[in-house]
């Protein structure tokens, strides 16, 4: 059975963000993940998570400007300082909270540029190589660009050529269920094809982004099939509830921790 990860940053927002560990733990979740937990000191995500019983599945490195428009800053020439400075950050998190992968945003850049390509494959290699002795793992995820115009990353097949080229044991897939339908369709195809590199999986109905089982994708299916694969990692819940979190956690409920 799938273990799921709430994503704080996108569920539960009726609560403050700190106080969104306790709301998942009390709707069944065992896991919790979130794009960035920067505004807060790592301390206090730690306590939040021990005292809710809860695992970091995931967070992303610090990605720029976010609130300034950038999502990302590894395929940015010239921008490499601050993804070493970023990597840091993202150790120092990654202690405190236990956190097992890390994602690494790509940015806003031409994937056909060669100055961008060189600029992702060197921070791709410098991460993963800094993430190794603790032990961590990096993840790469496609995004698409629907969601975010001008995204250097939007395509599974060009992270999982990356992927293949760089042969870093660390180096994983992060495989989103609804980016995947809405870049290339075909989902269970390519998870079944590319299933050996995954190392994160996350999941929201398409088109609309909110809760499995309301789209036009088969979602349980697919839970079913990451079991057939033998996935046992997380799947990250990074959907927007189309109302109220916990009014719209009945397709949670045959997968809720007892």
């Amino acid at each position: 059975m799938p273990r799921f990860a709430a994503n704080l940053t996108m569920m539960f927002n009726e609560v403050p963000f700190l106080d969104r560990f306790e709301a998942a733990a009390r709707a069944g979740f065992t896991a919790v993940e979130f794009l960035f937990p920067y505004e807060h000191p790592p301390e206090a995500i730690a306590e939040r998570l021990r005292a809710n019983g809860l695992t970091q599945a995931l967070f992303n490195m610090p990605p720029g400007d976010f609130a300034g428009g950038e999502r990302g800053l590894a395929a940015l020439p010239h921008r490499f300082d601050e993804v070493k400075a970023g990597v840091e950050t993202a150790l120092r998190y990654a202690e405190a909270t236990g956190v097992k992968r890390l994602h690494l945003m790509a940015g806003l850049a031409d994937p056909a540029d060669p100055q961008a390509r060189d600029a992702y494959r060197k921070a791709v290699a410098y991460a993963a190589e800094k993430l190794a002795p603790a032990g961590l793992d990096l993840v790469l995820e496609p995004i698409n660009g629907r969601n975010m115009p001008g995204y250097f990353l939007n395509d599974f097949g060009a992270a999982a050529t990356l992927i293949r080229e760089l042969a870093l044991p660390n180096l994983k897939l992060q495989f989103d269920l609804y980016h995947c339908q809405i870049l290339h369709g075909d989902v269970t195809m390519r998870l079944r094809d590319l299933m050996p590199m995954v190392g994160h999986v996350q999941t929201a109905s398409v088109p609309d982004r909110h809760e499995p089982g309301t789209g036009e994708m088969d979602d349980a299916f697919l839970f079913a099939e990451l079991d057939r694969l033998g996935y046992d990692g997380f799947v990250g819940c990074e959907y927007i509830p189309a109302g109220n979190t916990e009014a719209g956690l009945g397709w949670f409920a045959p997968y809720r921790k007892a």
